[in-house]
């Protein structure tokens, strides 16, 4: 149990971010996962990985600081016994204190001189700052674009000569309270959070292909507590929401008109729910277990389609507030019309199908790349986030994890699309 991970936080060559250890938090409504990886060249290898309920926990928002720590206990306590080691330092996924989208346009005139890293550290430093928003913290900003003269869509400028250069920045902004209260349930478990990254930005790392990244694809994270919209167009991230409906609403409306327990209600849902009433159903009856009540006697007895009639609704809602918050963005035209869904609760049979049909776009089940060393169970949707993150800390640069730090030469932006990109192939 001797060795302690230290994410690598300082600047160095391409190769150098090759290699190393990192650790996650993905900190959901119902579930934590914990994941500890060893960055080899061309590859990460999962060292150790868990998943445990996760307790405290409220459409993503802290609700019990002593459940939460309980649980990311439980999860780091089983990681570190599989990976043989102990952790310091992780990087964590954040959904709460509704995440918005802050854009920022900055511009620089050079009268001709060659653009040099000065120059673009205060290019970047100016933008993160315009991106700021009253009565929110900045968790993660970069630039989309840059302008040099009259071209346009520059991916790095660094190194050309220009009389004016400008650039184009998105960031996530979200309520500082929830976020303090969420790395104060981590830092009381004795870990450090080295950065903090928008959760459905990291489900699109793991889940979309180079192709999807560069043409548009919008990232549909349907979580336990909320529904995450990520929209990327040219390989970055351009807009990010948050519904907060998610798979425990399903969950509820279940137990609530059937009158059964919680976990019966999660249970019958994943064994025997469907998202569309033209799904195959199979099994005619369901026993449903009611509250207060032992023994298969007293089990409330229905057709399997009565769940489909309570499922359905619920999903509709969501998919309909996703789609009205696209269309105010002015992204669901802009980003394509392809769409890909993850998350634990995109598992429901019918899922897929219904949100083809309610978004008019072109829906796929997002499953995440595998990585040596982690178990066939944990390669679905509901470690989308998780794996996202892992990527994250193998290959993006300092500047992309942590704002404060985005100063950084931009350059390395290009290196880590490009690190990323044969992560991905």
């Amino acid at each position: 149990m001797g060795e302690t991970i230290r994410m690598r936080t300082t600047n160095a060559e391409p190769s150098t971010y090759r290699t190393g250890l990192v650790a996650i938090l993905d900190i959901g409504s119902t579930k934590v996962i914990c994941l500890i990886g060893r960055v080899e060249p061309g590859n990460i290898k999962v060292l150790g990985a868990a998943l445990r309920e996760s307790q405290g926990m409220k459409l993503g928002t802290v609700t019990s600081l002593e459940q939460v720590e309980e649980s990311i206990r439980e999860a780091v306590a089983a990681a570190e016994n599989h990976a043989d080691m102990r952790i310091q330092n992780v990087l964590v996924s954040v959904n709460c204190g509704a995440p918005q989208s802050a854009t920022a346009r900055v511009a620089m005139s050079l009268e001709g001189a060659l653009v040099t890293d000065a120059h673009l550290r205060e290019l970047l430093a100016e933008g993160r700052s315009r991106c700021e928003r009253e009565g929110c913290e900045v968790i993660q900003a970069a630039p989309v674009s840059y302008v040099v003269d009259e071209a346009r869509g520059v991916r790095d400028p660094s190194g050309m000569f220009c009389q004016r250069i400008g650039v184009s920045m998105h960031a996530v902004a979200v309520k500082p309270s929830p976020l303090q209260n969420l790395k104060l349930a981590v830092e009381r478990s004795h870990l450090n959070v080295t950065a903090a990254l928008f959760a459905p930005y990291a489900s699109g790392l793991s889940t979309l292909t180079p192709d999807e990244l560069q043409l548009g694809a919008t990232v549909i994270d349907m979580g336990g507590g909320v529904t995450s919209i990520a929209v990327f167009l040219e390989g970055a991230l351009v807009h990010a929401d948050v519904v907060p409906l998610g798979g425990s609403h399903v969950t509820a409306d279940l137990a609530r008109v059937l009158a059964a327990p919680v976990s019966a209600a999660e249970r019958i849902k994943a064994l025997y729910g469907a998202a569309l009433g033209d799904i195959e159903t199979g099994t005619d009856v369901v026993a449903v277990p009611q509250m207060g009540e032992d023994g298969d006697e007293f089990a409330l007895r229905v057709p399997r389609s009565m769940l489909t009639r309570i499922i359905q609704p619920r999903l509709e809602e969501i998919f309909t507030e996703v789609q009205t918050r696209l269309r105010a963005s002015g992204y669901d035209v802009a980003a394509g019309r392809r769409a890909v869904l993850t998350g634990g609760a995109s598992q429901l049979a019918g899922t897929r199908e219904l949100a083809q049909r309610m978004l008019n776009k072109q829906v796929r089940l997002g499953r995440p790349r595998s990585f040596q060393g982690l178990p066939a169970a944990s390669a679905g949707p509901d470690y989308a986030t998780a794996l996202g993150l892992l990527m994250a800390g193998a290959t993006l640069p300092p500047e992309a994890l942590n704002p404060d730090l985005v100063s950084v030469p931009a350059q390395r932006q290009g290196i880590f699309r490009r690190l990323t990109s044969q992560l991905f192939g």
